[in-house]
Parts: structure tokens; sequence; C-alpha cells
């Protein structure tokens, strides 16, 4: 099983791109949504670290966005609850497709929370800042001050491109980005068979 860490600014498709490998996703967003709306010991976890904001079960994301924004530290507070549940549903899910010939971890604190492992294969999502910033703000629950906090707390998107082992440029032109995701699988298959 080939496993492919997707890494990248936040807004710049990376989501979007592991979809198109066409293979079984692990998506990190999605699960600690599930966390929150459907786990109580991370509730009562959350609850007991920001109990000046977190008010009831399932989690309130307008509750947690005000716990982020009045203090920066509370976006670690919460991350230190989430993040071995989230750990523990990656191996789950790296387990149960054990038999997969690829696999995609979309995380967005990959590298960050140490959930890559060696042999995993890095793909850098190249976006160009302003089309990412105008994206965001179209998004639903926009916060400027949140997504400052959210990249404060990764590292250096120069560092996360010189780890990868290829990058995919994405202009946001569906027809470029599915070609250039067809062409990097196939390399990658192509690699890992004659090796």
């Amino acid at each position: 099983m080939i496993v492919i860490g997707i890494l990248g600014d936040i807004g710049s498709g990376k989501s979007f791109v592991s979809k198109l490998f066409k293979c079984p996703v692990f998506n990190a967003d999605a699960e600690v949504n599930k966390i929150y709306r459907k786990n109580k010991i991370c509730y009562r976890k959350i609850k007991k670290k920001l109990p000046k904001y977190i008010k009831s079960f399932p989690i309130n994301k307008i509750e947690l966005s005000r716990a982020v924004l009045a203090n920066n530290s509370n976006l670690k507070k919460i991350v230190s609850v989430v993040h071995p549940v989230v750990r523990k549903k990656m191996n789950i899910f790296l387990k149960s497709n054990a038999k997969k010939k690829l696999v995609v971890l979309d995380i967005p604190l990959l590298i960050e929370n140490n959930l890559n492992n060696k042999k995993n294969l890095l793909i850098f999502v190249d976006s160009n800042k302003k089309k990412i910033n105008l994206r965001l703000k179209k998004r639903k629950n926009y916060n400027k001050k949140i997504i400052d906090s959210l990249r404060k707390i990764q590292i250096k998107l120069s560092q996360k491109k010189k780890l990868s082992d290829y990058i995919i440029k994405n202009d946001f032109k569906l027809s470029n980005i599915k070609k250039r995701v067809k062409f990097i699988k196939k390399k990658i298959l192509n690699e890992r068979n004659s090796s």
C-alpha cells in the first residue's frame, strides 16, 4: 500500500486534489467534525480546558471560534484533545485499507502533529496566495483571524514544499488539475512497481 500525504496552505485545494486520486481518502477535517458532533468524551475534555467557551454538546463551532479568537493558546488546547482521536481514526483507516494500492491522507497538520510515516509520499499542492485568499473569503464561516491562527501553528509552506516528493500546481482549473493528478498518480504507481 502506498500512502500519500497531501500538504499545502489552507484553501489551496488539498481536499479537492485528494479526491481526484480516486482511492480511499482519510479526511481529517471530516473526522474532526464528527468528533465535535458525536464524541462526548472529547466534549468533556474540551469543556474542562475551555469552560468559559464550551457550553453544550454537540460542540458548537461558533463557541470554538470564540475560544480561538480570545486566545491563540486555546487552539493548542483544542488540538491536544482532538489530535489523539484523529490519530486513532487514521490508524483504523490505514488498517482497513491495507490491501489497497493507494490511499491518501488529507490532514492539515500532518507534519506538525507527527502523523507522517517516513515511508509515505508527500505531495504539495502549490496555489497562488491571492487566489487562495479570494476563495477563502467565499467560505460560509470565513474569519481572517481564525485562518491566521491556524496558519501560525503550521510549519512554513516553503519547508513543506522542501519535504515533498511531488508538487502539484493548482491553478483552480479543473481540466488542468485533473491532468496533473493523473500524471503524478501514474508516475507513483509505475515507480513503485519498478522498485
